[in-house]
């Protein structure tokens, strides 16, 4: 059975519609609900899920499409779920006075930031009126094309003001996290960077070793393409080279477009700064002075805490006692089990897993690969080693992103767990600001009920996990990890070394 309802002017964000929809449909029984504003693109959406009704095109986009399929009806569903949803935003408003503009806004409380989460059509409009405003700009909302993004950057460049994104998640600017962002202390390292999760990654590894952050500057993905021209890269290199509290600057991204890249290298000639640079999957090398160039996260952060004074330990090291307890895990594999299966939900954490794990398993295959001999013919279809970024659009489309709810990765390993030759898991739980309230916990269920799958098919299961987070984020990362640990999980220090303990685990077993 299905029923759809459209609400007219019924404005909700998208964060708040997807996490919401997740919750409700559990709680009230749904098979299927789907709860999206009435852009063309939503409408798109609904129809390929299966939920569309011709009463649907009639939807503008500040109207509320409500779809939804139960196998029995539920009396007054639509009622309900506008109950949660108004419920859900009148306590996140409590305390906090709504603008229903930029110009309300600026008019009352004269802010330095706007931070943009509306469709993609709008979006791009909403940022020009706050750079007109002299606003700097993070731009959480994606589909906005790339000559808009162009044309803002120039602005911004021209009133030497910051546009980070489109499609930009991550952001701390003075100590104030923005998006999805971990509790981490102030202090001397600075960061830009086309990556939400590496930027988290970096910045958790910093803090976990007493360093601090000044400001962690987002640019959105496709910033350094040839096209953008890296404009907000440079501009963030020269915000934090002027900021006197930053001491130390990184920069992390996946390789640029080598016009791009020349236009970095020049710009840090003129750094006096100390710098690391990280360029996932490239072996680059910058001959300047004062710029140090790593391959991977881990050493990025590594690198930028040495160069404000601080140590740390080898954080990829596989000691005697782990090496111990990899032994025994590969002790009871099965003769079909050689593969790895990683299930992300940062895309970059995967990127980073897909690096590292290169020289180490053969045929590993991935759907953010950019060689063609490593892409996944379909990333729904597990084969081989594969490494998946869950928060690939095939994954998440109508549906929230794996760090806001994890739980669309449960059917997913479930399903891996039971493929003979599956020897390990490889996954990865964000923490922190925007993410979801307790990754860990609705995840254990599952993970425990994979081990049982294993066992009952006498095959022992591997399971290899890494916690981005800090004991500052309310999560709270010891504890994460603790739970993890109870039911045997192999639990890294850092992303990098979760995949070299994966790699570890089926080093010298037969395909």
């Amino acid at each position: 059975m299905k029923d759809y309802k459209v609400l007219k002017n019924s404005y909700f964000d998208s964060v708040t519609l997807m996490s919401t929809s997740v919750s409700l449909k559990k709680e009230l029984g749904f098979k299927d609900l789907v709860m999206l504003m009435g852009t063309d693109m939503n409408k798109e959406m609904i129809k390929s899920v299966g939920l569309y009704h011709i009463d649907i095109d009639s939807a503008e986009p500040n109207d509320l499409i409500l779809a939804a399929e139960f196998d029995q009806e539920i009396k007054d569903w639509s009622n309900l779920v506008i109950e949660r949803l108004s419920a859900k935003t009148k306590k996140s408003d409590e305390g906090t006075s709504v603008y229903r503009s930029i110009h309300q806004a600026f008019d009352a409380i004269a802010p330095n930031i706007a931070v943009i989460s509306v469709p993609g059509i709008y979006a791009a409009h909403e940022a020009y009126k706050a750079l007109e405003h002299g606003l700097h700009v993070m731009l959480f909302s994606d589909n906005v094309s790339v000559e808009d993004e162009i044309q803002l950057k120039k602005i911004a460049v021209e009133k030497d003001l910051l546009v980070m994104g489109p499609d930009c998640g991550t952001a701390i600017i003075g100590g104030i996290g923005l998006c999805f962002t971990n509790q981490v202390s102030r202090g001397s390292i600075g960061l830009v960077a086309a990556s939400g999760t590496g930027l988290q990654e970096v910045t958790v590894i910093i803090d976990r070793f007493k360093g601090g952050i000044t400001h962690a500057i987002g640019v959105g993905g496709r910033d350094l393409s040839e096209a953008v021209g890296g404009m907000m890269m440079l501009k963030g290199i020269d915000a934090l080279d002027q900021d006197l509290d930053t001491k130390v600057i990184v920069l992390i991204s996946k390789p640029p477009h080598p016009t791009v890249l020349e236009k970095i290298i020049s710009r840090l000639k003129h750094i006096t700064k100390p710098v690391v640079v990280c360029l996932l999957d490239s072996k680059h090398e910058v001959d300047i002075k004062n710029v140090h160039v790593v391959s991977n996260l881990t050493d990025a952060a590594i690198k930028a805490l040495e160069l404000t004074g601080l140590k740390t330990p080898d954080l990829t090291q596989i000691d005697d006692e782990l090496l111990h307890v990899i032994q025994k895990e590969k002790a009871l594999f099965k003769p079909t089990q050689s593969k790895i299966k990683g299930l992300f939900c940062g895309g970059t954490l995967t990127a980073e897993a897909l690096s590292i794990l290169r020289p180490h398993v053969k045929d590993l295959t991935s759907n953010v690969a950019k060689k063609e001999v490593e892409k996944m013919k379909n990333p729904l279809v597990s084969s081989g080693h594969n490494l998946v970024d869950l928060g690939d659009d095939i994954f998440t489309l109508g549906k929230p992103h794996p760090m806001i709810e994890p739980t669309i990765r449960l059917e997913r390993i479930l399903h891996e767990a039971k493929l003979p030759e599956t020897a390990v898991l490889l996954l990865d739980f964000e923490l922190g600001l925007g993410s979801h309230e307790d990754p860990i916990g609705v995840t254990l269920e599952a993970l425990k009920e994979a081990q049982d799958i294993a066992k009952k098919e006498q095959r022992h299961l591997s399971i290899v996990a890494y916690v981005c987070g800090t004991d500052k984020d309310a999560q709270n990362l010891a504890s994460s990890e603790e739970r993890l640990k109870s039911l045997g999980i192999l639990v890294a220090k850092t992303n990098a070394h979760a995949a070299l303990i994966a790699a570890k685990l089926v080093e010298g077993v037969k395909s």
